[in-house]
């Protein structure tokens, strides 16, 4: 499916009412990863797309409230995965992927770096992740908190704006890593010498994030 304006994804894990607010004023609707359709049911929001092998939601129940089931039969990739595949659109936000299972986070994160397509920056209960694929900037009060994770080995590449620089440092999951870093106020830029650096900033710098992602998107 295609949209020229961001969609939300919604999983089946923990989402807050206040998730699904944010996501109403920043995208055109929402796109439910199977079992996920089950919060928008209970808010009474029908979704544009059910996507998913539907291992954790009733396909004739959710097409029988009137709702597109895109139904994918491989247990190869995760739900996240297949809707990723299957939407094409400016920005995507992620609700019910981060929190809960530990092993739904990690796989979600993959799913980060892994996904060539369209941003995709992920929601949870005080935190946002995203995939930093090109130079970053962003307007950061002093003091906020900024979290990188290598899933692949890098180097920081440029560093303004940040206590600890990581211009030089070399990253690798396994190895040195770069959280609770902190912006020293104004703006704050940062790149990286490959992909596969996850940011990890408070989720009150949403709208800023996605703003900025949509600047640099194709």
């Amino acid at each position: 499916m295609r949209s020229p304006r961001p969609l939300a994804l919604i999983g089946g894990g923990p989402v807050a009412a206040e998730d699904i607010e944010e996501a109403i004023g920043l995208t055109a609707g929402f796109v439910a990863a199977d079992g996920g359709v089950a919060h928008l049911t209970d808010r009474a929001i029908r979704p544009l797309a059910v996507i998913g092998d539907m291992d954790s939601a009733d396909a004739d129940a959710v097409a029988a409230e009137g709702n597109p089931v895109h139904r994918i039969d491989e247990q190869d990739s995760t739900d996240l995965e297949k809707c990723l595949r299957a939407i094409e659109a400016p920005l995507l936000l992620g609700l019910g992927f981060l929190g809960g299972r530990a092993d739904h986070n990690l796989a979600a994160m993959n799913a980060l770096v892994r996904h060539a397509g369209a941003p995709l920056v992920l929601l949870g209960g005080e935190d946002i992740c995203f995939h930093c694929r090109d130079t970053l900037v962003l307007d950061l009060a002093a003091g906020t908190r900024v979290s990188i994770f290598p899933m692949a080995p890098l180097t920081g590449c440029l560093s303004e704006g940040l206590r600890w620089t990581i211009e030089g440092l070399a990253m690798r999951p396994d190895g040195q890593i770069g959280t609770s870093n902190m912006a020293l106020g104004g703006a704050m830029r940062m790149g990286f010498d490959g992909p596969g650096a996850l940011v990890i900033l408070p989720r009150h710098l949403l709208a800023q994030v996605t703003e900025v992602l949509l600047q640099g998107a194709p």
